[in-house]
């Protein structure tokens, strides 16, 4: 006998015929928008969770930074995920406001570190960086899914802003984590300059 009392069980059975329960109780096939909605933020929020071990490799002082930041979208993907999942808002959770407010400032501090640029940038260089392009582009997709949600059930508009932003966020961490592992970044230029600096807003240290 087991001293720890009875295990529940992983694996219960109830979806083997591709149901699923919403909270709350409701049943959904596993194919619904809905599911697919939440389960692609659970993706993503794997995908971070990657980038964190990742970055914990690197010896900077940037690092507890980084991963504090990481932590935190984590919990956001989390609520979002439980927002989503929650049709009737059974729980009455929403989206802390201050959440997109502080992933902006984030973005325009990484901002700051890194040089400007014309052109759009291959992913890759460091695998702290090439892992923040993948939650990069894994976050677009989430979004659009979650907007597709949006089109046939309507979704609170702060985990859409959130979502708009995180991606802004990995591109730009994307390119910090190249300069600390000092990896030269690589231009795609056939389509010519794409970023024009007189139509974006200046740095504080510019005139």
């Amino acid at each position: 006998m087991n001293v720890w009392g009875a295990r529940m069980k992983i694996y219960t059975g109830r979806g083997d015929h591709g149901n699923t329960n919403l909270i709350g109780g409701q049943t959904v096939r596993k194919t619904d928008v809905r599911v697919d909605a939440y389960g692609s933020i659970d993706e993503l929020n794997a995908q971070v969770g990657l980038l964190a071990s990742l970055v914990d490799e690197e010896k900077t002082v940037s690092r507890n930074i980084i991963k504090e930041s990481l932590s935190r979208i984590q919990h956001n993907l989390f609520d979002i995920g439980s927002i989503l999942a929650d049709k009737g808002n059974k729980l009455g959770m929403q989206f802390d406001l201050s959440e997109i407010q502080t992933i902006e400032q984030e973005i325009d501090e990484l901002t700051e570190k890194v040089s400007e640029i014309n052109y759009f940038i291959l992913p890759g260089g460091a695998k702290q960086a090439s892992q923040a392009h993948i939650a990069r582009t894994v976050t677009r997709r989430v979004e659009r899914t979650v907007l597709k949600l949006n089109e046939k059930e309507p979704v609170a508009e702060p985990p859409l802003i959130y979502l708009n932003r995180l991606s802004d966020y990995f591109f730009v961490l994307a390119r910090y984590l190249n300069k600390l592992a000092e990896k030269e970044e690589v231009y795609y230029t056939k389509t010519g300059k794409v970023f024009h600096n007189d139509e974006r807003p200046k740095r504080k240290d510019e005139k």
